[in-house]
C-alpha cells in the first residue's frame, strides 16, 4: 500500500474523534470530512457529525468543484457565508448541501500530508450566521494536528512517539515546586544514569509536551484551545509555555515559536 492510500486510510480512521472534538470546541453543529482517493484530484467524504441524513457520506468531490474541490485545487482554506448564492464556487452538490442538509455558511480546510492535500475538513451552520475567524482557527488546529498525526504514523519519529524517560523525568524535576519532591526525583534520576544536573541538561532541549504546545501556538491556538487538544488544564499549558520560553531565552510565546523553529524543534 503506497503512502497516498495509507494517508487517506489514517485520515478516515482518525477523523471521527477529531470531528467530535472540533464540534465540541467550536460549537459548530455540522462537521464532516474525508480523504482523497487513489488520485489527489478527488475527495471522498466518509465521516459525518451533526448531519440530518447520510447523503454526504461517500460523496466524491472533484478538484475545483464545490467548496472542497476548491480547497483541493488551491491548497488553502476557504469559507462561504451564503453557500446557496455565492458565485465563488460551483454548485454541483447543492441538492445535498442546500436542499437536504440546509447548510448556509460553510468552511473547508485542507489536511496536508507530506506537503500534499490528502483530505478536507468541513464545518457548517444552518442559521445564516457567518462563520467567524475563531471557528476557522479552531478547525485549523484540528487539521494541523491531524496532518502531523498522520505523518507520524506514515514515517514514525521515535523521539516523538517514545520520548526518552530520563529527559521526561528531568522536565518533571524542573517543573515541580516542591523542594523535597524535587530532591527525591533528582536522586532517582541520578540512580537511573541521568546527568548529575538533570535540570541543566533539560535546558538544552524541550520536553515533548512543550514542543506540542508550541506547535499549537504556531498555528494560532489559544491556551484554552491548546488545553482542550492536549487534555490538560489551561494552567498546565501556561507552565509548559513558560518553561519553553525560559529554556529558549526569549520573552514571549511568539518568540519561543520562532526560536524553536530555528533550532529545528518544530
Amino acid at each position: 500500500m503506497d503512502d497516498d492510500v495509507r494517508a487517506a486510510d489514517w485520515i478516515d480512521r482518525l477523523l471521527p474523534e477529531r470531528l467530535s472534538w472540533l464540534a465540541r470546541s467550536s460549537g459548530i453543529p455540522v462537521v464532516f470530512g474525508g480523504g482523497t482517493s487513489a488520485t489527489p484530484d478527488q475527495l471522498v467524504i466518509g465521516r459525518l457529525k451533526g448531519t440530518f441524513g447520510t447523503g454526504l457520506r461517500g460523496l466524491e468531490v472533484g478538484r475545483g468543484t464545490g467548496l472542497g474541490g476548491r480547497v483541493l485545487r488551491d491548497r488553502v482554506a476557504h469559507r462561504v457565508n451564503d453557500y446557496a448564492r455565492t458565485t465563488d464556487i460551483t454548485h454541483e452538490y447543492d441538492a445535498i448541501v442546500v436542499r437536504q442538509e440546509r447548510l448556509t455558511s460553510v468552511y473547508a480546510l485542507p489536511i496536508k500530508v507530506g506537503g500534499s492535500v490528502r483530505g478536507v475538513i468541513y464545518g457548517a451552520v444552518r442559521d445564516h450566521r457567518p462563520l467567524g475567524d475563531r471557528a476557522l482557527r479552531t478547525a485549523e488546529v484540528v487539521a494541523a494536528q491531524l496532518s502531523r498525526d498522520v505523518e507520524n504514523r506514515l514515517r514514525p519519529d521515535p523521539e516523538l512517539r517514545e520520548p526518552d524517560p530520563l529527559n521526561e523525568l528531568a522536565a518533571l524535576i524542573e517543573e515541580t515546586g516542591d523542594a523535597a519532591l524535587r530532591a527525591r526525583l533528582s536522586r532517582i534520576h541520578d540512580r537511573l544514569g541521568g546527568s548529575r544536573d538533570p535540570v541543566a541538561s533539560s535546558e538544552r532541549s524541550l520536553a515533548p509536551r512543550e514542543i506540542e504546545a508550541l506547535r499549537l501556538v504556531e498555528i494560532g491556538a489559544s491556551n484554552v484551545e491548546i488545553a482542550a487538544r492536549m487534555g490538560l488544564s489551561p494552567q498546565t499549558v501556561k507552565t509548559y509555555l513558560r518553561n519553553a520560553t525560559r529554556k529558549l531565552a526569549v520573552r514571549n510565546r511568539t518568540a519561543a515559536v520562532h526560536e524553536a523553529r530555528l533550532a529545528g524543534l518544530l
